[in-house]
């Protein structure tokens, strides 16, 4: 039962952020879920929140169990 959260800054169309929901419900599914098992949210947090909010508790301190990492320096946000 895969519940995604993806959690991006503010200024996504409802339509990019369906668009997005449906590709990864599509790719959960390739790896042999149904699609009644899928469930996907969007969750907009401002870009000065951004390091309170998201990455130092979803991501500094969760490291270990990233499978994909990011590629940018929170510094530079």
């Amino acid at each position: 039962m895969p519940h995604v959260i993806v959690k991006l800054w503010p200024g996504k169309s409802e339509q990019q952020k369906t668009r997005l929901a449906e590709a990864i419900t599509k790719n959960v599914m390739d790896i042999h879920y149904g699609e009644e098992s899928v469930s996907a949210a969007m969750e907009e947090v401002k870009s000065q929140d951004w390091a309170v909010k998201v990455h130092n508790p979803d991501i500094q301190n969760k490291w270990d169990k990233l499978y994909k990492k990011p590629g940018y320096d929170v510094n530079d946000l």
